[in-house]
């Protein structure tokens, strides 16, 4: 188990079922793989049926409206993933001395044998992704982009700051300026900190996120409350005040070496408010306590200007009917062409000093 990955930590996985966020109703129904020997654990896999691609982040709305369009039935489909949690990490899980190749075409026939249209493995890391290659050649690939930060040993914000054009750094200043001239202050609270009333605040901003666009979150304060209690070590909450009143709150998880950004939220509409509380606040944090790697959450070009490097990704997919099988493998070579030459333009648009790229 990699303990710098909580969200394959059984505390994690299991609050997303007891807490109602994953079940039939929700159209998320557990069927997780499991490898045994000689009656011991030795591997497993997420693994979920799907009546739907909510909470997935790999965007396959398009497929499964041209293949119902065309008299075929998309839905259920089976997904090995992490619900609602488009971060890049492990996915299988292996005793030391199990063969990866033959575990990962043990546990593809499982998942692709099964009566779905298909089978979808997202945001498994790099390395798993080309180890599933290598056992499972048939699966077709799909590539995606999204921003992380590293530390390149810059030691402290200013740093940081240091290795960025002159133009970068003073925005980057005149933003943080601007959240002080505004009133208010951030507080980083992690585990046994965060209190009853914190948690309470944060929800009630989460929840505003999703109202805004007439939704209601995908996980209830019973989740994070049990993540507070049973996960305590792996959550950091990033609060801001007003006159000493919090307004706004973005909760992330951390393990020993990487911080994750996950859940944001704010009751005031604030300048820079967002990129102070999700990004500089998150960098802040991994150089006062040595991570090495701050991933903030899928999507936004505008991590860019703020020293989020582009990161490549691919999502693995065995679709069972071959007429749907070679038309999603044709979208995805030519997406993939389109995918390649933004990554390259992105990782141009960096705003580090050119010795520094």
């Amino acid at each position: 188990m990699d303990d710098d990955y909580p969200f394959l930590r059984h505390e994690f996985l299991s609050a997303l079922e007891s807490t109602g966020a994953v079940t039939r109703e929700t159209g998320w129904v557990a069927r997780h793989l499991t490898l045994w020997r000689d009656g011991e654990l030795v591997g497993a896999l997420p693994h979920y049926l799907k009546y739907h691609s909510f909470g997935e982040y790999v965007f396959d709305w398009a497929w499964a409206d041209a293949w119902e369009r065309a008299g075929g039935q998309y839905y259920p489909k089976s997904v090995s993933a992490v619900p609602f949690t488009p971060v890049p990490g492990p996915r299988l899980l292996l005793a030391e001395d199990v063969d990866p190749c033959e575990a990962m075409q043990r546990l593809s026939e499982a998942c692709c044998g099964e009566d779905t249209s298909g089978w979808h493995l997202l945001f498994a890391e790099q390395r798993e992704v080309a180890a599933w290659q290598q056992a499972c050649p048939d699966l077709i690939a799909r590539d995606g982009v999204q921003f992380q930060w590293r530390d390149r040993g810059f030691g402290d914000f200013d740093g940081f700051l240091a290795s960025l054009t002159s133009k970068r750094r003073k925005a980057i200043r005149r933003e943080r300026r601007r959240i002080a001239e505004q009133g208010l202050t951030l507080h980083r609270l992690e585990g046994a900190d965060i209190g009853e009333a914190d948690l309470a605040h944060f929800y009630r901003c989460y929840q505003m996120t999703y109202l805004e666009r007439g939704q209601r979150g995908y996980l209830s304060h019973d989740f994070f409350a049990q993540l507070l209690q049973r996960l305590p070590e792996a959550l950091l909450l990033i609060q801001a005040r007003l006159h000493d009143r919090p307004v706004a709150a973005a909760l992330c998880l951390q393990g020993g070496n990487s911080l994750y950004g996950r859940y944001w939220g704010s009751e005031v509409m604030a300048d820079g408010l967002h990129f102070e509380a999700c990004y500089y606040q998150g960098i802040e944090h991994c150089l006062a306590r040595g991570l090495d790697l701050f991933d903030p959450g899928t999507q936004g070009e505008h991590k860019l200007a703020r020293g989020f490097a582009p990161l490549r990704l691919t999502s693995l997919h065995h679709i069972a009917d071959p007429r749907l099988r070679s038309a999603v493998a044709r979208f995805c070579r030519e997406e993939g062409a389109h995918v390649s030459s933004y990554h390259e333009a992105a990782t141009q648009g960096l705003p580090f000093k050119s010795e520094e790229r």
